[in-house]
C-alpha cells in the first residue's frame, strides 16, 4: 500500500541560503513514492527535494543523489537510506551499477542553475557579480566559458549564441566577440560586458542573461547531458516507475516534452515496414507541463520559468 503523500513546506526542505526546492509538493505528486522503494534525485543541489523523498520512504527505501557540483555535498542529508555520487547525471546508470542497482522506482531531475551557483559570485554564472568567466558546474572540468569566448569560431559563437541564448543579434554579437577578444582579454564578466556594450538590444540584464545561459549550456554540455539522461530512464524504471523533469527553457522542455511522447531520439527506429516507430517504453501522466503557483512564484521569483513534465514505465510494450 502505497504511503500518503504529505504537504512539505518548501522553506523547511532547503540548506538555508542554498537553493529553494522548485515545485516540491508537484515533484513528490508526480513520483508517486513506494515507501519501500529506490529513488534517484538526480540534482542534490540543496538538498530540499531529496529530504522530500526521504520523508515518504521507510527504513527499507534508498535514495541515490547524485550532484557534479562538490558544493552540493554540504547539504546532503543525514541518514543512511542515502547515498551520494558525485557525478554528473548523465553517467546515471553506471554509477547506479556500481552500487548494484539496475531498476529504480523512481527518478527526479531539477535541471537549471541552484541558487547557490548564481549567487555565488566567484563561480561566474551570474551577470550580477564581476567575477572570472567560470561557469562550470563541475570544477573538475578544465573548459571554462572564458575559454569558449576565447577558442571558438565566428560560426561556433553565432550558432551557441542563437540556438541556447536565443539571442536577437547573436551573428552580429559573435563577430564583435571575435574582434574584441584580439584587443582586449575577455576573462570576466566586467570585460565582457565593457567589450559588447556597442551591441547590447533590448534591456541590457535580459540581453546578458540570454547571452549568459548560452555560454552556461556551453560549457556544461547541459543538452548534451540532459539527452543521455532522457535515454537511459525506459531501461532503468521499473514498470510502474515515475520519471519527473523539471526543466527552466523552452530547449529543456522540447526535449524532454519530445521523449516522454516518443521514447527515442533516433530516426533509425523507425519500423521501414510499416513507416511508424515502435510504441514508446514511457506513458506521459502530464498532457501539458505543471507550473508553479501564483504564491510559489511570489515567494520564489527563480519559480517563474519552471515547468515539470512525468512520464511512467508502462508495464508492457
Amino acid at each position: 500500500m502505497e504511503q500518503e503523500n504529505k504537504k512539505l513546506p518548501n522553506n523547511q526542505l532547503s540548506s538555508e541560503g542554498y537553493h529553494v526546492p522548485v515545485l516540491l509538493n508537484e515533484s513528490i505528486a508526480g513520483l508517486a513514492i513506494k515507501p519501500d522503494g529506490i529513488y534517484v534525485d538526480c540534482t542534490l543541489g540543496g538538498g530540499g527535494h531529496s529530504r522530500a523523498i526521504l520523508q515518504q520512504l521507510n527504513e527499507k527505501g534508498k535514495l541515490f543523489a547524485f550532484d557534479q557540483d562538490e558544493d552540493a555535498r554540504k547539504n546532503l542529508p543525514t541518514d543512511n537510506r542515502v547515498i551520494f555520487v558525485p557525478q554528473n547525471f548523465r553517467h546515471l546508470q553506471r554509477f547506479l551499477r556500481l552500487h548494484k542497482v539496475t531498476k529504480v522506482e523512481g527518478i527526479l531531475a531539477d535541471l537549471g542553475v541552484s541558487s547557490h551557483q548564481f549567487d555565488e559570485a566567484a563561480r561566474g554564472f551570474s551577470t550580477r557579480f564581476n567575477a572570472a568567466l567560470d561557469m562550470r558546474m563541475d570544477q573538475r572540468q578544465t573548459t571554462t566559458a572564458a575559454d569558449i569566448l576565447k577558442t571558438f569560431s565566428e560560426l561556433q559563437l553565432h550558432k551557441m549564441l542563437e540556438q541556447y541564448g536565443e539571442v536577437t543579434n547573436a551573428k552580429t554579437l559573435a563577430k564583435i566577440l571575435v574582434q574584441q577578444r584580439t584587443l582586449t582579454p575577455l576573462k570576466t564578466v566586467n570585460e565582457f560586458k565593457q567589450a559588447v556594450q556597442s551591441v547590447v538590444k533590448g534591456i541590457p540584464p535580459k540581453y546578458f542573461a540570454q547571452v549568459f545561459q548560452a555560454l552556461r549550456i556551453e560549457v556544461n554540455d547541459e543538452l548534451g547531458a540532459l539527452k543521455e539522461l532522457l535515454e537511459q530512464i525506459p531501461a532503468l524504471l521499473k514498470p510502474g516507475g515515475r520519471a519527473v523533469i523539471i526543466t527552466f527553457h523552452s530547449l529543456e522542455d522540447r526535449l524532454v516534452k519530445n521523449f516522454f511522447k516518443i521514447g527515442t531520439f533516433s530516426d533509425s527506429e523507425a519500423d521501414d515496414i510499416y513507416g511508424g516507430r515502435p510504441e514508446s517504453p514511457l506513458l506521459v501522466i502530464t498532457k501539458k507541463p505543471v507550473l508553479p503557483g501564483a504564491i510559489e512564484t511570489k515567494q520564489n521569483k527563480r519559480s517563474r520559468s519552471a515547468k515539470l513534465r512525468v512520464a511512467e514505465r508502462k508495464q508492457q510494450v
